[in-house]
């Protein structure tokens, strides 16, 4: 059987493959992490964002247990731009990873979650003076720097930063390139290529550049370099290719200046499954590949092994999320599709409007009833493109039933909007039987609270119209 964009479905009682703690109970229901979904959804009312922490925290440690595998320096950083609150910040910090923040809100989130900052890498193309001030002040590990008006922000800021001594302290950096790289992904989310918004280009000079005007700077320590391909890769050939170009420019800067990068961090971008035509590397066979590219090109040009870093963020969370809602209607059009619409859409998941993103999902209330029929999930927003799923083959739905859409743990929540005055969902947490409330559910009074209205209008009178 297949869609209309030639992807496999699978007509039967439940996807293949279900991740983490998720199966079905004694009830026919989906549960996970121990607790009936179909529950969780009259509990806490939909759509409702359900993370499984015991997949969250497997995942972070399958990328340590790889690593010490394979190579004796490394750092994880987990890519908060995926999915961030102060209760994920909270599991990162305990499975020991690193932190990639990418704007003065995560940075402020990861310490007000006590995250410890010299295990922060501070990300990003644009940051904005209050943002530097707010990473110098907290001491975070790494600066990772974009552009040269931000090498000039940062040097003509850190002129009074003291070590514990008292003495003149150096700002820790990252120079993020561009090493040129097409990643296989959606246009949107290659971050590698020559014509890029991040980073000093390789090929154009621009990178060595930097390291230059960085060396002849007292205000920083330059630690290394930094990357990002893209997102949601499944092909390592970009990877290798990557790992070659950014140890030549190591050893291209080793020779031009005597100075050696002694890290390298080459971002995140392994992919999830989010339906059953795909097929990604685990996380063991990814960090397998880029050691053995890393160990190999190092030997091939007589340069010492440098500290590596990675920055996944989908493929810790994305799979451990998933997204109930409840079926408002369902509309039947011969000769076309059958729609079924749910309390939720773009505002909590704008992946398919962004990206035309696929998803998998089931009815959490009848997981154990044969999936035949084909419906097209539609959002409840006054927009066209307000769709999450276009082919989802289910059992016969109708009005009330639970649809669990799948893999929604990476850039749902946190790209969620209010669009048409919509109160975003709560999201939870669940193990071992046990749900909790992580974010709390938006209120019409959340939708109002910080709007104004000028006392001019409020004393003018208003003037009705008549209709005849």
């Amino acid at each position: 059987m297949t869609d209309e964009r030639g992807l496999g479905l699978t007509s039967g009682v439940l996807p293949q493959g279900l991740p983490g703690t998720m199966k079905v109970n004694a009830r026919g229901h989906l549960e996970i992490g121990g607790v009936d979904t179909v529950k969780l959804a009259k509990r806490y009312k939909t759509p409702l964002y359900v993370f499984d922490e015991a997949l969250i925290r497997q995942r972070c440690r399958e990328y340590r247990t790889a690593f010490e595998k394979n190579y004796p320096k490394f750092s994880i950083a987990y890519a908060g731009k995926a999915f961030m609150t102060m209760a994920m910040v909270r599991i990162v910090e305990e499975e020991g990873l690193y932190l990639d923040v990418v704007s003065g809100g995560e940075l402020y989130t990861a310490l007000k979650a006590q995250f410890p900052p010299e295990r922060i890498f501070f990300n990003g193309n644009n940051k904005s003076p209050d943002e530097i001030e707010m990473a110098l002040r907290s001491g975070v590990g790494r600066i990772i720097v974009d552009s040269f008006d931000e090498l000039d922000l940062i040097e003509s800021m850190a002129g009074d930063l003291k070590d514990e001594k008292g003495n003149a302290r150096r700002v820790p950096i990252l120079l993020r390139v561009t090493p040129g790289v097409e990643a296989h992904t959606h246009h949107y989310i290659q971050t590698g290529r020559e014509d890029s918004k991040f980073g000093f280009s390789i090929g154009a000079g621009s990178a060595m550049a930097a390291v230059m005007r960085v060396l002849a700077s007292d205000r920083f320590d330059l630690k290394g370099i930094h990357c990002h391909i893209g997102s949601q890769l499944f092909d390592f050939e970009p990877f290798a290719i990557t790992v070659k170009k950014m140890l030549d420019f190591r050893r291209e800067v080793y020779r031009s200046t005597g100075y050696i990068l002694h890290e390298v961090n080459f971002g995140g971008g392994l992919a999830a499954k989010y339906t059953e035509h795909d097929n990604p590397p685990s996380v063991g066979e990814f960090i397998q590949a880029l050691t053995s590219k890393v160990v190999d090109v190092c030997r091939s040009t007589d340069m010492p092994l440098p500290h590596i870093a990675v920055e996944p963020g989908r493929s810790i969370i994305a799979e451990a999320g998933t997204t109930l809602y409840t079926v408002g209607t369902v509309k039947h059009i011969p000769g076309v599709r059958t729609y079924i619409a749910v309390d939720g859409g773009m505002t909590d998941n704008p992946r398919y409007a962004l990206y035309q993103a696929d998803y998998r999902a089931l009815v959490a209330n009848k997981a154990t009833v044969p999936a035949e029929v084909h419906y097209a999930v539609a959002g409840k927003c006054c927009e066209s493109g307000d769709m999450l799923i276009m082919d989802a083959v289910l059992p016969p739905v109708k009005p009330g039933d639970i649809l669990a859409v799948l893999t929604t743990g990476a850039y749902c929540y946190s790209m969620a909007s209010n669009y048409n005055r919509i109160p975003r969902p709560a999201a939870i947490l669940v193990n071992g039987g046990v749900s909790e409330v992580i974010v709390e559910r938006e209120t019409y009074d959340d939708l109002v609270r910080k709007d104004r209205i000028p006392a001019r209008l409020l004393a003018k009178k208003s003037v009705v119209l008549s209709y005849h």
